[in-house]
Parts: C-alpha cells; sequence; structure tokens
C-alpha cells in the first residue's frame, strides 16, 4: 500500500516525537503525580493528535505521525506487552552498565532510571500489538490513499540488553545465550511487524541511539575495561546488527528506516560524541535496511565522509537541522551542507552529485519530544523548524514531497 505520493522517504521528514500541547502535559503530570482520574485522557488524546496531524499537513510533511502523544517515552510500550518480559520501577543501578551513555549521564546527576523492562520468562508476542491502536486512530485522519504514508515509531530490539550489565538482560535459567534470547525477541517483532502490515502499515521507523554510542570513545573504553563481557564491542555491534536482520523480515513494499542520533532527553541533553567512521561500513552494508536517519546537526557526530560506504539503493535523511535548541539555522549554510553530503554519497557510489541527491532528504536531527516534557523550544519554534526543513527541501528538491 504504497503512499499517494510515492514511498518513503520523502525529501522533508521529521523523527516521530513532536512537543505535546500544554494541556496534554498538564493532564499528564496531575495523573502521575496527583492521581487525578484518567478517563478524559484519551479524548484529550484525540484532540491533541488531531491537531498535530493538521500542523503536519499544513507545514508539507507526508509521513505524518502522532507526535508520539500516547507515549511518554519514545520506545512505547513493545516489551512490557510481551509475555516474559515485566516492567519494573525504581530498578537496582547495579542492572546497568554505568558506562552506557545515557546511564552515565544519568549517575552522573544522581538520577535512577524510572522505569524499566526485564526477562523473566521466555520471549512470546500475545497476538495483541501494543501498537496497533496508534496507527489506527491515524488512519481515521487521513484518507485512505494515503495510509501507506503514516509513520510509525518502533522501539530498538537492542534497547533492553545493551543497556544491562553482562549477564543482567536475561535469568540463565531461562537462555543459556544471547542467541537464545535474541531468536526468541526476533520472533515476537516478526509477529508485531506482521499485524501492523496487515493493517496497513507501510512506513516503520527504528529509534536506535544505541548503535550511535559504539562510535562513543568513552563507551568503547569502559567496554573494553568491563572484564565481565564476552565479546569486544566490535563483536557485540555485529551481532547486533544480525539480530537487526531477523528482527526486521518484512515484505518488500514495507519501508523502515533506522534513526541513530546520540541521545535527548529534558533540558535537550544528549548523551555521546563520536563519528560514524567507526561504524560506517558495516551500519550501511551489513544492517538490511534502506534507509538512515542520521544526526548531523552539530561537529559531535562528525563529518559526512563516512557516506561514502552508503550502497546506491540505499538513502540517507541528513538530520541537520537541531530539534532541540529554538534559534533556527541559517537555510543557505544548511542547503550547503547538504550538497557537500552528496558529494561524499557520490565519490563513493560512482555518481554524479545529482544522482547521490535523489537519495538524500532532510529533517531535524532528533525527535523534538523523546520524553514526554521534551526540549527546551516552544511549540511554534518546533513550528518554524519543520517549515524550514520543509523550505530547504523545495529548494534543494523543488517540486518533490
Amino acid at each position: 500500500m504504497a503512499g499517494l505520493l510515492g514511498n518513503p522517504p520523502f525529501k522533508a521528514e521529521h523523527l516521530g516525537s513532536l512537543l505535546r500541547p500544554q494541556k496534554l502535559l498538564d493532564k499528564r503530570h496531575a495523573i502521575y503525580e496527583k492521581n487525578e482520574s484518567k478517563d478524559d485522557l484519551p479524548q484529550l488524546e484525540d484532540e491533541s493528535i488531531q491537531h498535530v496531524v493538521k500542523i503536519q499537513r499544513e507545514c508539507g510533511f507526508h509521513a505524518p505521525s502522532d507526535g508520539e502523544y500516547r507515549r511518554h517515552m519514545f520506545w512505547g510500550t513493545f516489551f512490557p506487552s510481551l509475555e516474559g518480559m515485566k516492567e519494573i520501577f525504581n530498578p537496582d543501578i547495579d542492572l546497568f552498565r554505568p558506562y552506557a551513555p545515557d546511564m552515565a549521564a544519568f549517575l552522573e546527576k544522581g538520577h535512577q532510571p524510572a522505569e524499566s523492562v526485564l526477562c523473566t520468562g521466555k520471549i512470546k508476542h500475545t497476538g495483541k500489538s501494543s501498537y496497533i491502536d496508534q496507527f489506527e486512530y491515524m488512519k481515521t485522519l487521513l484518507p485512505k490513499e494515503e495510509w501507506g504514508n503514516i509513520k510509525l515509531t518502533l522501539a530498538a530490539p537492542n534497547w533492553y540488553h545493551f543497556r544491562y550489565k553482562e549477564g543482567k538482560a536475561y535469568p540463565a535459567d531461562v537462555y543459556s545465550s544471547d542467541k537464545e534470547y535474541f531468536a526468541d525477541l526476533a520472533k515476537a517483532y516478526q509477529t508485531e511487524l506482521e499485524i501492523l502490515y496487515k493493517a496497513g502499515l507501510r512506513n516503520a521507523q527504528v529509534d536506535d541511539p544505541n548503535l550511535a554510542y559504539f562510535c562513543d570513545e568513552k563507551m568503547l573504553q569502559g567496554w573494553k575495561e568491563d572484564k565481565a563481557n564476552k565479546q569486544s564491542a566490535d563483536d557485540q555491534l555485529d551481532a547486533y546488527i544480525a539480530f537487526y536482520n531477523e528482527c526486521f523480515k518484512r515484505p518488500a513494499d514495507m519501508h523502515l528506516g533506522i534513526h541513530l542520533c546520540r541521545g535527548n532527553f529534558v533540558n535537550s541533553r544528549h548523551f555521546s560524541e563520536g563519528a560514524y567512521d567507526r561504524i560506517a561500513k558495516k551500519l550501511f552494508q551489513d544492517l538490511q535496511v534502506p534507509t538512515y536517519y542520521l544526526e548531523y546537526d552539530t561537529p559531535r557526530a562528525g563529518g559526512f565522509e563516512p557516506l561514502k560506504y552508503l550502497p546506491k539503493d540505499k538513502n540517507v535523511v541528513l538530520g541537520v537541522v537541531t530539534s532541540k535548541f529554538p534559534k533556527l539555522e541559517d537555510k543557505k549554510e544548511m542547503i550547503n551542507r547538504i550538497n557537500k553530503a552528496a558529494e561524499f554519497v557520490a565519490e563513493g557510489a560512482g555518481q554524479s552529485r545529482e544522482e547521490a541527491l535523489k537519495r538524500l532528504a532532510v529533517s531535524p536531527q532528533c525527535g523534538f519530544a523523546s520524553h514526554a516534557d521534551g526540549n527546551l523550544l516552544g511549540f511554534d519554534d518546533m513550528v518554524n523548524k519543520l517549515k524550514l526543513v520543509r523550505s530547504i527541501a523545495d529548494e534543494v528538491w523543488p517540486g518533490q514531497p
């Protein structure tokens, strides 16, 4: 079910999560902090989603999302919906790798993860998708010929593996190895995608800061010094890529992209730094996805040189516009950066810059609200950022959605 305008990615994209309206934030805080009734929350979510879909359409975006307005965090509710996985609150800090960049940041500030999910038994999909209701509601807001463009963001498969210390991701009497654990989780993802595909989903995006953490020298040093680790960081990255490829087996007409960033939390905090150079060849050539949504708004992500490894049949959406702060980027400078990126893509693929540009697009560097409370900018600032992305796309790729 391709969208009316063609297949994603479109030339102007965003990363799924959008700032919540204040009334929705106030309601959620009242529920969690004051035990206020949830009875009117679904209606408020519906109204907020209707409004933000209208804004996306007015800004000229053709892969609309619900802004992740029904979620507290960007990864949603997939893991706790599985048999054999249990959500826990105020987890023991000893569970976590202290050098995992997000955990290191929490520990530095004296914070503790509010919730987490642990494997407690054999993992199996229940047959009921925790994402399906979000997608079905979006279908009610758009004509049928546009359902194939709806963007649904999914949790990264390695999310509740990477952050835990070696041997802590699952009980030893349930799984004897990562290979067994990954196999069952991959089957669960395949079932999830099958359910969503049957419902009409054709545009999925996986959000995974963890893969970008393998670019971070502090993380890599911590991994090396951790004698409990059974394999090197390079071998672990290889294992995750193979795991991904099992998880995301899907029909050919289902577009799947992966978003890599270096963390995005309250107060516009990032967690890691490091260029893509270290992982680029494996990321672009071994990971079986057609599209990469890459953070590129600051020097912490490095230069465009790694794009030389991008195969001819793959796309990159360049996140050159920051979603963390309100100041608008210089449009001419952003266009120059996109053209520079195209030169490296062209060099690696033996193409002209014009040919390479056909496989590029532009977006903000990350979501505006990976955490429900959002980044350090206002709703109008976000809209201005979206308009800037659209304006850049219109100049680089005139007449293209």
